[in-house]
């Protein structure tokens, strides 16, 4: 519990942590700053080609820290993003990540939606992975 009556934050902070350490067991990382970066490229990725609607509710099953990360610098006026590429996607994931020697581009974008898989509802998975351009949509299992 604690101290200071705060245990929402103290639980958000915690569960943030935990999907960070299985994401980075499930990577085989060991730099957990690079797994944030990761996890929220992918995730702001996803959140910039979805429509506003749908992205709030994928939002809404995110930890309270990682939903804040989520909608950092979101402009909804400009979603869903005009590149509707599977090529833009990676690249700008892939930007963050110049000269990290662990990242392996479209496989670890996979490997962080399919973690996602088992963190979100089933259903909206479903919804969101529909509401993705088709070729970003294959990226995810």
């Amino acid at each position: 519990m604690s101290s200071k009556g705060l245990e929402v934050i103290d639980h958000s902070v915690q569960l943030a942590h935990e999907w960070i350490n299985e994401l980075a067991e499930k990577l085989s990382w060991q730099d957990q700053k690079q797994v944030l970066t990761l996890l929220r490229s992918v995730l702001t990725g996803i959140r910039d080609h979805l429509p506003r609607d749908e992205s709030a509710g994928f939002a809404a099953q995110l930890p309270i820290l990682l939903r804040g990360m989520y909608y950092e610098g979101w402009r909804p006026a400009k979603t869903p993003d005009p590149d509707r590429s599977k090529e833009g996607f990676v690249a700008r994931i892939d930007s963050h990540f110049a000269m990290d020697r662990e990242y392996s581009g479209e496989k670890d974008i996979t490997l962080v939606m399919r973690f996602l898989n088992g963190k979100v509802t089933p259903g909206e998975i479903s919804d969101v992975r529909n509401a993705l351009p088709p070729k970003i949509r294959s990226l995810w299992p």
